[in-house]
């Protein structure tokens, strides 16, 4: 019976410290997670200002939601970007990581360098890239001058704006998801290749049969890391056009940012919010639905 007490007194003096270790974390995701996120579900049905008391309205917001077409403009400039973002993503990460994976010289160097945009500020790019957009005097715009052809309204045409956008994101992040494909590469085992060239398949067989395959795995945690991203798209816009020209470029991350701080209306962009959080759970579960289908019929 001593014995039995004795360590029923450990087994709670062993509880009593574990709770301790995750205190720290409970009260970080108490006050910076839980409560956020409370707090916004209750916004959805009360209109608030910040400065006056909250006025409850019901569905009042989720009924302006459903009437407002700015709003649907842009999830549809927000899914344009995807369009363009998503299959440049993975297919220049692809490319490099093909290239970065053979044996060429100053190989850790390249690595790094494709890495480097990845780590620097998103304002410090976007605004280096407004620079190379300028219409008057921005490199991109004189060598296409030097070419012969006309100047390009890179950020000022709405046809233009958020495809320019786009290709800036993309070489932005196309660091992290060359490291996803290098680790992806390197989990393919090197029989496979060889049993390939005693059959005689060429390069492109072996790439087709072999390393397309043994990637999907990683080619779908890269299509759905890019869609999240894509989904969270702000800095490039707020920095480079502010959603314009003619709201061209006005992500829905953007447009919430707008309702919330701009205008105040912080019950209308908590509803924006959890919308939109719904039209990103319900995008990243199709999309792994279908890839994951494709893959493994």
């Amino acid at each position: 019976m001593k014995l039995l007490n004795t360590f029923i007194l450990k087994y709670r003096e062993s509880e009593r410290g574990a709770f301790l270790f995750i205190l720290p974390y409970l009260i970080f995701f108490s006050a910076f997670v839980a409560y956020p996120l409370i707090f916004s579900f209750v916004l959805i049905f009360h209109r608030w200002n910040i400065v006056t008391p909250m006025e409850w309205i019901g569905i009042g917001n989720l009924a302006r939601l459903i009437q407002d077409d700015l709003f649907f403009k842009a999830i549809g400039n927000t899914l344009l970007f995807l369009s363009i973002h998503i299959p440049l993503q993975i297919l220049a990460a692809l490319m490099f990581a093909l290239l970065l994976y053979s044996k060429i010289k100053g190989r850790g160097f390249f690595r790094s360098v494709y890495f480097f945009p990845f780590v620097v500020s998103g304002v410090v790019v976007t605004i280096i890239w407004m620079q190379l957009y300028s219409y008057e005097d921005g490199v991109l715009n004189t060598i296409v001058m030097w070419l012969g052809f006309d100047r390009i309204p890179w950020l000022v045409d709405p046809s233009f704006a958020m495809p320019s956008i786009a290709l800036m994101a993309t070489w932005k992040n196309v660091g992290l998801y060359i490291i996803l494909f290098l680790v992806g590469l390197q989990t393919i085992p090197s029989q496979l290749y060889e049993a390939a060239n005693i059959d005689g398949a060429s390069k492109f067989r072996q790439f087709r049969h072999i390393t397309l395959p043994m990637l999907n795995p990683t080619i779908v945690i890269v299509f759905v890391l890019s869609t999240i991203g894509g989904f969270s798209l702000f800095i490039e816009p707020y920095v480079m056009t502010g959603g314009g020209p003619m709201n061209s470029t006005l992500s829905a991350m953007l447009y919430i940012y707008n309702q919330a701080f701009n205008f105040s209306h912080m019950g209308y962009a908590a509803a924006l919010g959890f919308v939109f959080a719904i039209i990103i759970l319900l995008v990243v579960l199709l999309q792994r639905k279908v890839i994951e289908t494709e893959v493994y019929t």
